[in-house]
């Protein structure tokens, strides 16, 4: 009895095991076959052959609707792993004109699947970019000998003029953080890496499409499922209009040819920018095909540091065109007044410290002071605005609000212009000066700042903004590049007017004196006959040769253009930016630049800056 109870004992042990493997199984079997769609997914690859379609790539125009950059015709050589058979690997590396060790990479890196996560021996892959169309031709000829490869079309892009690079930007193959970040991208595919191409990726893409082909038992296509019905058409990219004007474009990167430097134009009225230049600067056309990775290499190991786009990257002090910030905030508080007169014998001198200034009458009113650019006015503003302690209590609070005024007009932060990579410059604030100062420092500790020195920075597109901020008399639009997007409304960001801290009266104020520095001041060769400039200089100093700065815009009443210039090492703001500046804006108020002018430009063209083998 003993006995057959143990054995019935085992039988229930072994019916029960049986019975949990059986469970377990039919229930991943359910989960297979039932919640997952893994193995309907595999079956349907080997079943069909989903043959992506790219779409064209959106084109790009200026703002007068001149084509700036389209699409051309390449060829590539794609492969479905599963497909090739009995190849003769050297035939095939003599017909593209590569060698062994490169087509063994391409196939392991293919096959890698952390390099390469969308990999199947059934889709298709992409193996080599940029046939020419006589190698193409070529090799279309021999296909036949190469089962499992085929060649297919794409476009990449061309350009109808050497200039903008900085802004237009380029596309590369994407990598792998690329593809891990956005489902959209599988390995081969192209994505825009700077400029507005890598800004208005997901506009300028378009979205795919796909040709659904057949495949019988032993993988073989056999033609299209169901003559095409399921097929996806790829729809292609929107195109934009920028707001650069290409013809102006061309002007400011002639005038920077052999220095080092930028120039921005905005439209006041709309904060379009109407030119982006940075130098030096390089064609973009190099940064397309087989080169472009050897090009980069070069641009980016070249001392000079061509691929920066110093008009939003560049962090500069902007010397006197900071003063007229200075002034605003002056008058906005009560610290002065239009008729406040200040000494200025040669500079500030106070407390032990001075700081230089050039001769001019003295004293003097705030007009005459912007016309002049005279040091002493506006650190004698400064001082007295963070000495006040009747109205403020501290210099850490006089400190706090000044640093309101100048976040206000766009300073200490990025402006969020449209474009990838944009430097927020320097306004420091109590905290930073309690860091280095303790509690012990008061208006002297920190004069430089008053004259756009010491540890102030901005970039050249922030100067260029501050020009359209008192062009518009206290307020302005948030800088873009792109005008219009087919199709598609611009964001709400790009038409929207951002008000600084100042009123309007005290605009006019500085309006006035910025015209009296063209007319008789720092300025004067600002000059457009017919029309009525604005203009105020910079000569930012530097450890070594200073650096010419312009800011401006016109006509008076009715702005139509703010530019600001920055020439690295240019010396006295008069020498380079005054000029720069007059012929950036003659050509775009007139629509050409006069004999004179044009004569002009290759004399500042041919006027070279010894930047010493150290530079950069």
């Amino acid at each position: 009895m003993g006995i057959r109870g143990e054995f019935d004992n085992r039988q229930y042990l072994i019916g029960g095991i049986v019975l949990l493997v059986a469970i377990v199984f039919l229930s991943r079997l359910l989960s297979l076959q039932i919640f997952s769609d893994k193995y309907k997914d595999d079956a349907n690859s080997n079943a069909f052959l989903n043959k992506v379609q790219i779409p064209n790539r959106g084109l790009i125009y200026d703002r007068n609707n001149n084509l700036l950059v389209f699409n051309q015709w390449v060829y590539d050589v794609t492969l479905i792993m599963r497909e090739i058979h009995d190849i003769d690997t050297l035939d095939f590396c003599r017909s593209l004109h590569i060698t062994r060790e490169f087509f063994d990479n391409r196939m392991a890196a293919i096959k890698n699947r952390k390099t390469n996560p969308s990999y199947s021996p059934y889709t298709i892959q992409l193996f080599m970019t940029h046939l020419s169309i006589e190698d193409c031709g070529a090799f279309r000829e021999r296909l036949f000998k190469f089962p499992g490869f085929s060649v297919q079309r794409r476009t990449v892009r061309k350009y109808s003029y050497d200039v903008g690079a900085h802004v237009l930007g380029d596309i590369a193959e994407v990598s792998r953080n690329d593809i891990e970040s956005d489902s959209y991208y599988t390995m081969g595919d192209f994505i825009g890496k700077q400029g507005i191409e890598r800004s208005y990726e997901k506009v300028l893409r378009g979205e795919k499409g796909a040709e659904i082909l057949l495949r019988d038992s032993r993988g073989y296509i056999q033609g299209r499922y169901k003559n095409g019905e399921m097929d996806v058409p790829s729809r292609p990219g929107k195109d934009l209009v920028l707001s650069i004007d290409v013809e102006l474009q061309q002007l400011a990167e002639r005038l920077l040819k052999g220095k080092i430097g930028s120039i921005v134009a905005i439209e006041p009225a709309t904060g379009e920018v109407l030119c982006m230049a940075s130098a030096p600067t390089f064609d973009p056309a190099i940064m397309v095909g087989k080169q472009r990775g050897y090009n980069q290499i070069k641009l980016s190991h070249d001392s000079w540091k061509p691929l920066l786009n110093r008009a939003i990257m560049g962090q500069f002090p902007p010397g006197s065109t900071f003063k007229t910030t200075q002034a605003l905030t002056f008058l906005q508080e009560g610290v002065i007044t239009p008729d406040t007169h200040y000494s200025c014998y040669g500079g500030f001198d106070f407390g032990g410290l001075h700081v230089g200034c050039h001769n001019h009458p003295s004293p003097l009113p705030l007009e005459a002071a912007i016309a002049t650019s005279c040091n002493g006015y506006f650190c004698w503003g400064l001082y007295h605005m963070m000495n006040s302690k009747s109205k403020y209590g501290s210099v850490q609070k006089a400190m706090s609000i000044w640093r309101d005024y100048m976040v206000s007009m766009g300073f200490g932060y990025k402006l969020g212009i449209d474009l990838p990579g944009e430097k927020r410059g320097m306004i420091p604030n109590e905290k930073f000066y309690d860091k280095y100062y303790g509690k012990y420092w008061n208006g002297l500790t920190i004069i430089s700042i008053a004259i756009g020195q010491g540890e102030v920075t901005a970039t050249p597109l922030q100067i260029a903004n501050l020009g359209a901020t008192i062009a518009n008399k206290g307020y302005f639009i948030t800088p873009h590049v792109v005008r219009k997007i087919q199709d598609t409304p611009i964001d709400s960001t790009y038409t929207t007017r951002r008000y600084t801290m100042v009123d309007k009266e005290h605009y006019e104020t500085v309006i006035r004196g910025m015209r009296d520095a063209v007319l008789g001041g720092t300025c004067r060769n600002a000059n457009i006959p017919g029309i009525e400039v604005c203009g105020k200089t910079g000569t930012a100093q530097n450890r070594g040769k200073d650096h010419s700065v312009f800011m401006g815009f016109a006509p008076m009443d009715n702005p139509r253009i703010a530019v600001a210039v920055y020439v690295e090492n240019g010396g006295w703001g008069a020498t380079f930016g005054v000029p720069m500046g007059r012929l950036i804006m003659e050509k775009y108020l007139t629509g050409h630049l006069s004999a004179e002018s044009e004569e002009q430009v290759i004399d500042i063209q041919n006027e070279k800056i010894d930047y010493g083998l150290h530079k950069r």
